[in-house]
């Protein structure tokens, strides 16, 4: 029994290797591309998707949408997404945009962990940022990026965003997770053993670091500097079992004074293109209203 108990906790708070080059996706317009990066010490990769007038109109500069994945890995998204936002510029609803897929791990919290072994936050916001901008016809200042995610990509958007409101002109947080402050929602109460691990190797087992790295914390920290020069939205089903949590932080917001958008749409639960698809032409506006200028 012993022996038991002690294998348990150590495969609790066991981590997976480290990779930082994933492997290849295919899809239309979308390539990989490496980088030599300081903080993790080895090369990273992130995907990219340039649209048709990027190699038609040499001269044009584009906005940027930063597009930060779910819990689980972000490679099997890339290419429904990229593909929903190439419809969408063929047909002219949006601008053309280069779209931008960091990579921050199953459960990388898009921060970076406390014990320094994976950066994610100090990869995207210093290294993959600054990359893109000098790689690509970007438009590289606050108006020509947004930052945008689905579930621990939209609790992603909310942390980069808030933290670094210099750096975007919008931030999207679509279905965003884990937004309970103590980390006790659905989901966490319903896998205790994956939220131990999450703890364990994002913020050293202390829950007092996960509320230091929260959306919350930060929109309290830097409420002045977001009331005015960023759109922000928060996007939720009404089906999804993250309503209850996304609703309290958006009343948050508004006790701080924080203007945002909040939309709430009905017979969706937790999945990325149905919420995309079921926002309809307001979810191009919102693209529209900042990379128009």
């Amino acid at each position: 029994m012993f022996v038991c108990v002690m294998f348990a906790q150590s495969a609790l708070t066991r981590q997976a290797p480290v990779e930082w080059v994933t492997r290849v996706v295919t899809a239309p317009r979308v390539r990989q591309y490496t980088f030599q990066s300081k903080a993790a010490k080895a090369k990273v990769s992130y995907h990219l998707y340039l649209p048709p007038t990027y190699e038609t109109d040499k001269h044009k500069q584009f906005p940027v949408l930063y597009w930060l994945h779910g819990s689980g890995g972000g490679l099997p998204g890339i290419s429904p997404v990229s593909s929903f936002f190439d419809s969408a510029m063929e047909a002219g609803k949006v601008l053309p945009m280069i779209i931008v897929f960091p990579n921050s791990f199953a459960n990388g919290m898009w921060c970076d962990s406390t014990d320094g072994k994976m950066p994610i936050e100090t990869i995207v916001i210093k290294e993959i940022i600054p990359e893109v901008d000098s790689r690509f016809r970007t438009i590289a200042k606050r108006e020509g990026r947004i930052v945008e995610g689905f579930s621990m990509g939209g609790y992603g958007a909310g942390r980069l965003g808030f933290k670094y409101p210099h750096l975007f002109a919008g931030v999207s947080m679509l279905a965003a997770g884990p937004l309970d402050f103590e980390f006790d929602g659905p989901r966490a109460a319903s896998n205790p053993n994956e939220r131990e691990r999450i703890l364990q190797s994002v913020f050293g087992g202390k829950i007092e670091e996960f509320k230091a790295q929260s959306p919350w914390t930060l929109a309290e920290k830097n409420a002045s500097k977001l009331k005015s020069g960023i759109s922000i939205r928060i996007c939720i089903g009404e089906n999804d079992f993250t309503l209850p949590a996304n609703r309290k932080f958006s009343s948050s917001l508004t006790e701080l004074g924080v203007n945002h958008a909040y939309v709430t749409l009905p017979n969706v639960g937790h999945d990325t293109l149905a919420l995309l698809n079921a926002l309809g032409e307001e979810n191009w506006k919102f693209y529209r209203s900042l990379f128009a200028k």
